[in-house]
């Protein structure tokens, strides 16, 4: 960072030069201008540039790479994108044609931010478990399914490493860590020749087995508190691994609280479908047979008891029909809240690790605790403090490089935010929350909220800040030497 002792920058161009770089002047960034390079980032390879920033930052700031977290998350757009840039563009400083890349489609599909109305794209992102610092993103089509892409991507991730020379990259103790979406015997297969950790889905028979069986004296205490374990092995996709039924003792709580609204709720929707069936006319015994057997399978926490078919008749011109009506009661099928009692607060892990020394079952449920980190990234990214998700481009190439440009703005933020905490941990020292609370693992939301109302004014030629309290004084001694230069400390 260039200092500005000594200099008086003529005002025009100030505010430019003392955020971005000597030299950079204002009409230097109109529209073209950026247009123009987020189309040249996009040729040149966004996820390789991306890379290429982060394992430089990684290496820098000795970032651990022993787990690194999968997600992936949508953002939603308005707008057609029929925009786009020629296959074959044309290089003013190579002076030969270069084949662009395919670009991704912006489409309609599952949406996280519940708007299947609007077109979105994909981010999907790898964390270091370090810092929750991006590693590795890679934008996708809209309606690219994480099941179908999730395997590739590590492997793609890991080839990355190798080629940059990255040391960890060869550890055979890195850990990869995804959501369910990961696991299946096509993805795990892939993974063979990888450490991985994944949850299993509830879809599969024996995870659902499990958790629906399992007594509490089948658990051990976990070194974490409030969480128990139960190990069991499995083959499942013709891979050896161990499995983990885990039981939170704080998502049982929620499960419960929320498995009795469920029941209740389906309690009375099932009694109107009861009353809606005894008030329906069956031409034919076995149609009533049959609307009864519909309703059975409709019913998640409830049986029919008492099951009566009962043949009337009635005049109809003179003429004597005969129709078929049914009677029976509502009641609790104890067997299936049983299982979901048993099930409240329990989820399976899944991991190809099979030496308990290598990967223990404290740090299996750990590890998977850490996938929030994307979640998080994520969470940064859809903030309206930040507004890095406000997409406003014609074209999806360059929505890709907007993408790009996201995940750099959630890498510095990390960065940040890491090194902020690290900083107090080593001197011991802590700062106040928004409760007042002394604290030393602040979020960087929290500091950038302490730092509103800080103005750069300009008098006569000489340049100061405002605002600069003790509190925030003390605040900015815990950070780098060219982040404390914006404020002239």
């Amino acid at each position: 960072m260039q200092s500005w002792a000594g200099r008086k920058p003529t005002p025009p161009t100030l505010r430019c030069e003392y955020l971005i770089g000597e030299g950079v002047k204002p009409e230097y960034l109109n529209d073209d201008k950026l247009g123009r390079v987020m189309d040249k980032l996009f040729i040149k390879g966004l996820t390789e540039i991306f890379f290429a920033i982060s394992t430089s930052v990684m290496k820098q700031f000795n970032i651990s790479l022993e787990s690194s977290h999968l997600d992936s998350t949508s953002m939603h757009l308005h707008g057609e994108y029929s925009n786009k840039l020629p296959s074959v563009v044309f290089s003013h400083s190579s002076g030969i044609e270069i084949k662009a890349p395919q670009a991704i489609e912006m489409t309609y599909g599952y949406s996280r931010d519940h708007r299947p109305d609007l077109k979105q794209f994909i981010i999907e992102l790898i964390s270091s478990g370090d810092g929750d610092i991006p590693i590795f993103l890679k934008p996708a089509s809209g309606n690219q399914a994480d099941s179908s892409s999730f395997a590739q991507i590590f492997l793609e991730y890991k080839e990355h490493l190798k080629k940059e020379k990255i040391e960890q990259a060869e550890d055979e103790n890195s850990l990869l860590v995804a959501d369910g979406a990961i696991y299946n015997a096509k993805n795990i297969n892939l993974l063979s020749e990888l450490r991985w950790l994944s949850r299993v889905p509830m879809t599969i028979g024996l995870a659902k087995e499990l958790v629906s069986t399992l007594l509490s004296t089948d658990f051990t205490n976990s070194s974490l508190t409030g969480y128990y374990y139960s190990v069991a092995k499995s083959k499942y996709g013709e891979v050896e691994q161990r499995w983990l039924v885990v039981e939170s003792i704080e998502r049982r709580k929620s499960d419960l609280r929320q498995l009795e609204k469920r029941i209740s709720r389906l309690k009375i929707s099932s009694l109107d479908k009861l009353k809606q069936l005894m008030n329906s006319k069956f031409n034919s015994y076995q149609e009533a047979v049959q609307a009864v057997d519909n309703l059975i399978k409709q019913l998640k926490y409830h049986q029919l008891d008492n099951i009566e078919y009962l043949e009337k008749q009635i005049k109809v011109k003179k003429e004597q029909t005969t129709f078929y009506q049914v009677n029976a009661l509502l009641s609790e099928n104890i067997n299936a809240i049983k299982k979901a009692y048993l099930s409240a607060g329990r989820f399976v892990l899944a991991t190809n690790v099979l030496d308990e020394k290598s990967l223990s079952h404290d740090d299996m449920i750990s590890e998977y605790k850490a996938q929030q980190s994307c979640e998080r990234g994520f969470g940064f990214l859809k903030d309206a403090l930040f507004f890095a998700d406000s997409i406003f481009l014609k074209s999806p190439e360059r929505i890709e490089a907007m993408a790009m440009i996201m995940g750099l703005c959630l890498l510095v933020y990390t960065l940040a935010q890491r090194q902020m905490r690290k900083a107090l941990s080593v001197t011991e020292s802590t700062i106040k929350n928004q409760l007042g609370k002394s604290i030393n693992n602040p979020t960087m939301r929290w500091i950038f909220q302490c730092f509103q109302s800080i103005h750069l004014v300009i008098f006569d030629s000489e340049i100061s800040i405002s605002n600069i309290t003790p509190e925030r004084q003390y605040i900015l001694s815990f950070l780098p030497e060219n982040c404390r230069y914006y404020y002239n400390c």
